[in-house]
């Protein structure tokens, strides 16, 4: 029985001592903006956007979501991968709107141009990219369809 009692405590204090570190570490924001939201979910109400290399305290996590309190004590959820446990900073320098879109296909303007003259178009890529669907419609499209909401 002692060793029960003996092992049960060092079990609750190795938790409290997890659960401890959880709660209240910083975290930044690791993309260019990201919204912090009244609650879990992509259709949630906007509470704040933060920016780049925004400091915020971590408070839970919920799934793919962490309840977080920002530097002007506001609480709210942001998607965890939106998260890092390191600050990250913009480079100083800008990059044009295509070269975000190369790099986010993992390829160079040269990459691409010689893909193109392989005979590869990307422009129906590039055309999906540029839409913008305002969530409004994107909520009626869900509903109409009975889709799930899901995160």
């Amino acid at each position: 029985m002692r060793r029960f009692i003996i092992f049960l405590v060092m079990a609750l204090c190795v938790s409290a001592l997890i659960f401890s570190q959880a709660q209240g570490r910083t975290m930044y924001v690791a993309v260019q903006s990201a919204e912090m939201k009244s609650s879990t979910g992509f259709f949630s109400s906007i509470v704040e956007n933060l920016a780049l290399g925004t400091a915020v305290t971590a408070i839970r996590e919920n799934g793919k979501w962490m309840e977080v309190r920002s530097e002007n004590t506001v609480s709210g959820w942001v998607a965890a991968a939106s998260l890092s446990s390191r600050r990250v900073t913009g480079s100083g320098h800008s990059a044009s709107a295509g070269e975000i879109a190369l790099a986010g296909k993992g390829f160079t303007r040269e990459v691409e141009i010689e893909y193109r003259k392989n005979g590869l178009d990307f422009s129906a890529v590039d055309a999906m990219e540029i839409s913008n669907v305002p969530k409004e419609e994107l909520l009626e499209f869900v509903n109409t369809g009975r889709l799930s909401k899901g995160e």
